[in-house]
């Protein structure tokens, strides 16, 4: 019997049916894949095959008597909604994290997980007093899973040096330095953005995100062992260091480097990378990735090349949002997301979406990471919100934007308006901000968040991401967030700056442009201070700005953001939208 007949509620049963086989009480699935992505092709939906629920962050506990999903303040109503009552406690992971879970539920009992999805340090942090966790050679979800769709193995091309301004050899010998520096032999690649980054190759493996599924060892004289087959790439890799080897042939390197001092990244590499380092008496060395760091300080080729993403994303979205004021309401919000991708897709350049577009109208955006389904969205009415999250990708460049809009004739509730200039307020801030060089961006995050604070008001996510180049629309190490992540903030880097705020059961409202981090034209007796320069160069809705609770500074700095958009669109934007754009982009105090 196919499991595609069997209904959601049967599933978690279908697993527990080999516990007994496989010697545990209890599994432990994440949402990550082999490669513990964000993004995962269809075969690794795991947590969403057997919970129902969707997110992009997650993880699910299953005991033989009950069973709990986990996941961020991003997801909460999501999974209350998706992963069925009767048989998922659902918890927010800040709050209420899955060892305290395993610690009240999992006393004396054996947990298994699969060492090929899971971490070194998530599998750290699930650690408690009275709980065994045990490494699977097979994983009771693939077991039960008996339509479970095939991995990918896609294409993959080489990615040129007009993009990504830096060969493949020049960054290799570069981190190959640092691995002689370290006296470490090798450093394993199991993060796939980053053997894209260091290869300059792309692939088609997962939707969205230009990544090819594959491992890599990294030598410190600079060659590098690629484990994916040779027949996936279209053309010849870049140089004779790049050594192409099937995916069967990884175990054996592994054991070859017996003896040898092994850099690995416990954050982003499958434990399972350790057990076979352990077992053939390597060395491990637990570090940070070394391309992270280079691949998001991004060079003066990929800055441009950004820049220019940008510029032909903002058109897309003037085209979008004139049209969204004329003729948006009355239709339902996948048609809304597809009006955007045509407008999109009129860019010759144009590789498709870096997401799934959030196209949410009225009360769904009050779910920050919400997917609008065909029949089952929502239509969007006069006098309500829109909230629309969406990116592009572009070989030159990754964009991702986020506009709160106000439609119909009505004017907007005060209580809205004040909301609404809150979250514009955080954004200022964090847009003006200037800050030593070297600060961690955790400690900029207050800034975003300091107006909402002031009535009462918050955001439960982070304010900012790093942002890849043709790559991945979330990426790190950097970030803007109340988490206290160390990585300081040097020129070159790109993040988001979306604070928000979320009314549940009303609206939602997010106000997101990517910023690329610069040396400061301030001068400073105590170094190097550095600034933003804004990227996106979209309208912000003023008919939702309350102009009298901006300080002249704020007011000064929406009047100079809606003149720099003009000044971008107006020479590359058709003359039909020109009266539109100058009306969108007034200054205030004449509206």
């Amino acid at each position: 019997m196919s499991l595609s007949s069997i209904l959601l509620h049967d599933r978690p049963h279908h697993v527990r049916q080999y516990f007994d086989e496989l010697g545990i009480a209890g599994f432990i699935i994440t949402r990550g894949d082999e490669y513990l992505g964000e993004y995962v092709a269809p075969y690794a939906e795991r947590l969403a095959w057997l919970t129902g629920f969707t997110g992009s962050a997650g993880l699910a506990i299953l005991l033989k008597d009950k069973g709990c999903v986990f996941s961020d303040g991003r997801y909460t109503v999501q999974m209350a909604e998706q992963a069925p009552s009767d048989l998922w406690d659902t918890q927010h992971s800040g709050q209420h994290p899955p060892r305290e879970w395993l610690s009240c539920n999992a006393q004396e009992l054996i947990i298994g997980y699969d060492p090929r999805l899971v971490s070194y340090n998530e599998l750290m942090s699930w650690q408690t007093d009275g709980v065994t966790f045990l490494p699977l050679a097979q994983n009771p979800i693939d077991l039960a899973w008996e339509d479970q769709p095939a991995a990918p193995s896609g294409n993959i091309h080489h990615h040129p040096l007009i993009y990504t301004g830096q060969s493949s050899l020049e960054k290799r010998h570069h981190i190959a330095e640092t691995l002689r520096a370290s006296q470490q032999f090798a450093m394993v690649i199991a993060d796939c953005t980053s053997l894209a980054w260091l290869l300059n190759i792309r692939g088609d493996d997962i939707a969205m995100t230009p990544i090819a599924h594959a491992y890599g060892i990294l030598y410190s004289d600079g060659t590098v062992d690629v484990f994916a087959d040779a027949n996936r790439f279209i053309d010849a890799p870049e140089d004779s260091g790049i050594h192409l080897l099937a995916p069967t042939a990884l175990p054996e390197r592994l054991n070859a480097l017996a003896g040898k001092t092994v850099r690995l990244d416990p954050a982003v590499t499958p434990i399972w990378f350790n057990v076979c380092l352990e077992n053939a008496h390597a060395h491990i060395s637990h570090a940070a990735d070394l391309c992270a760091l280079p691949k998001a300080v991004k060079n003066g080729t990929e800055q441009d090349g950004n820049k220019h993403a940008h510029e032909l994303d903002g058109i897309a979205l003037a085209r979008f949002l004139y049209w969204l004021e004329h003729h948006g309401a009355g239709h339902r919000e996948t048609e809304l997301a597809a009006k955007l991708e045509f407008f999109r897709a009129l860019v010759p350049e144009y590789k498709g979406p870096s997401f799934e577009t959030i196209s949410a109208a009225g009360p769904n955006g009050a779910f920050p990471h919400y997917r609008a389904e065909i029949g089952k969205d929502r239509i969007l009415e006069n006098n309500s919100v829109y909230l629309v999250d969406s990116g592009a990708q572009y070989p030159f460049g990754t964009t991702d934007i986020t506009r709160t809009v106000w439609i119909g004739p009505d004017e907007p509730s005060q209580s809205l308006k004040q909301a609404f200039t809150a979250v514009l307020k955080g954004h200022i801030a964090i847009s003006r901000q200037h800050f030593p060089l070297g600060l961690p961006g955790h400690r900029l995050d207050s800034f975003a968040r300091s107006a909402l604070w002031n009535i009462g008001l918050d955001f439960d996510h982070g304010t900012g991401h790093g942002i890849g180049s043709y790559l991945s629309v979330h990426e790190g190490p950097q970030s803007i967030s109340v988490a206290p992540r160390p990585t300081g903030l040097v020129p070159g880097m790109i993040l988001s700056n979306e604070p928000g705020y979320y009314s549940v059961g009303e609206y939602g409202i997010r106000i997101e442009n990517l910023l690329l981090v610069k040396e400061s034209t301030l001068r400073s007796p105590r170094g190097t201070f550095l600034e933003f320069e804004t990227l996106t160069f979209t309208p912000i809705d003023q008919r939702l700005i309350e102009s009298s609770l901006l300080s002249p500074e704020e007011v000064q700095w929406v009047n100079d953001y809606h003149a720099q958009v003009k000044q971008r669109l107006l020479p590359i934007l058709e003359e039909d939208l020109h009266p539109w754009l100058h009306t969108s982009c007034a200054p205030l105090s004449e509206r």
